[in-house]
C-alpha cells in the first residue's frame, strides 16, 4: 500500500463545490440549509461507505454483498426502538440519544456477526480472484436479503425518528434538521477513530505492514489472518451502523435497502481512491452536497449528477483524489 498524498488541492473540493453553487442557488439561507443537508447524507454514506473502503484497501476484496449489513443493521434498529416507545417518544433529544445508541451498538453487533460468517464461508474460498469475490458476493446479498425477509417481512417497515430528534433549527432564515446535525456529529466519530487507529496505534501499523509485507509480520509472530477478518468484522460493523443511519434518514427500511445504496457506494471509494478513509469521506461529502444541490436546481438530472462527478474527477485525477491502493 503506498503512502497517502497529503496535498491539499483534493481537500479543497468541497468548499469550492459549495461555494459554486451558492450563486446557482442565490438564497443564502436556502444555500445554507442544503449545505448541512448534503453534508449529513454524506456523513451518512461514508460510515457505510468506510467500511468497504477498509475491506478493499487492506485485503483486496470486492465485496458487493455490502448491502446486505447495511439492511441487516436497520432492520435490527427496528425491533431495538421499537421496544424503547417511552425514550423514543421523548422530546428530551439526550432521552432520544439513550435510545438510539443501544440500537447502534446491537446493529453493529449483529452486522459484525454475520460479517464473520460471511468471511469464512463466502469470501475466504474466492481470496485473490476478483471476478469470484464479485459473483459470490453478490450471491451473499440477494440470499441475506430473503433471509431479511423471512424475518422481519418483505414490506417496508417505518423507522420514525425519535421525538426530540425532529424538527429543526432556526439560523436566521435558514431551517438545520436536528438529525441532519447528529449524522455530522455521528460521522466525524467515525473519521476520526478510524484514522487514528490506523496511524496513530499498533494494530493499525500491524494491518498497514501486513498489506505491504506479510510474510515479514508474519515472521515476528503475529497472525495476519485474524487481523484481516478483524477488519472484515468491522466493516461489516460500520456498514450495519450505517444502515440504521440511513433508515433514519429515510425514516423506513426495506430489505433492498442495502441493495439501493450500493451504487452511491461504489461511487464514494472511486472517487476517494480504492483503500482510502481520507479520500472516501471527501468523495462521500461531494455526492451528499451535489445530490442536494441538483435536487434543488434540476431535478430531474439529480439521478445522474453523482455519474457525472465521479467522471470529472477521474478525468482529474484518474486514481481517485487519495489513492493508496496499487492494485
Amino acid at each position: 500500500m503506498k503512502s497517502l498524498d497529503y496535498d491539499v488541492k483534493p481537500l479543497l473540493l468541497v468548499p469550492v463545490l459549495a461555494l459554486v453553487a451558492l450563486p446557482l442557488i442565490g438564497s443564502g439561507s436556502t444555500w445554507l440549509t442544503l449545505t448541512v443537508a448534503g453534508l449529513a447524507m454524506g456523513m451518512i454514506i461514508f460510515i457505510i461507505a468506510s467500511g468497504l473502503t477498509l475491506v478493499f484497501g487492506l485485503m483486496d476484496v470486492l465485496n458487493f454483498g455490502h448491502g446486505v449489513f447495511i439492511a441487516l443493521g436497520a432492520f435490527v434498529a427496528t425491533s431495538v426502538l421499537g421496544g424503547m416507545g417511552d425514550w423514543t417518544g421523548s422530546g428530551d433529544i439526550w432521552r432520544n440519544l439513550v435510545a438510539v445508541l443501544p440500537a447502534m451498538l446491537v446493529a453493529m453487533a449483529v452486522a459484525g456477526a454475520v460479517g464473520l460468517a460471511f468471511e469464512r464461508f463466502i469470501v475466504r474460498p474466492v481470496y485473490g480472484d476478483h471476478l469470484k469475490q464479485i459473483l459470490i458476493t453478490m450471491g451473499g446479498m440477494i440470499i441475506g436479503e430473503e433471509l431479511i425477509k423471512a424475518i422481519w417481512g418483505p414490506q417496508q417497515i417505518p423507522l420514525p425518528l425519535p421525538a426530540g430528534m425532529r424538527g429543526s433549527w432556526l439560523i436566521g432564515e435558514a431551517a438545520i434538521e436536528k438529525y441532519r446535525v447528529v449524522a455530522v456529529i455521528v460521522g466525524v466519530i467515525v473519521f476520526t477513530a478510524l484514522a487514528w487507529t490506523l496511524a496513530r496505534t499498533k494494530l493499525g501499523l500491524l494491518i498497514r505492514a501486513g498489506v505491504q509485507d506479510r510474510e515479514m509480520v508474519e515472521s515476528l509472530g503475529y497472525r495476519i489472518r485474524r487481523l484481516f477478518v478483524g477488519v472484515f468484522v468491522v466493516g461489516s460493523a460500520l456498514a450495519g451502523l450505517g444502515g440504521v443511519m440511513w433508515g433514519l434518514y429515510q425514516q423506513s427500511v426495506v430489505p433492498q435497502m442495502g441493495a439501493q445504496v450500493n451504487i452511491l457506494i461504489f461511487i464514494v471509494i472511486i472517487i476517494g481512491g480504492l483503500g482510502s478513509t481520507t479520500g472516501a469521506l471527501i468523495g462521500a461529502l461531494l455526492v451528499g452536497l451535489m445530490a442536494n444541490y441538483t435536487g434543488f436546481l434540476a431535478p430531474k438530472v439529480a439521478l445522474f449528477s453523482n455519474i457525472a462527478l465521479m467522471v470529472a474527477v477521474l478525468l482529474w485525477r484518474p486514481q481517485g483524489v487519495y489513492s493508496v491502493a496499487n492494485r
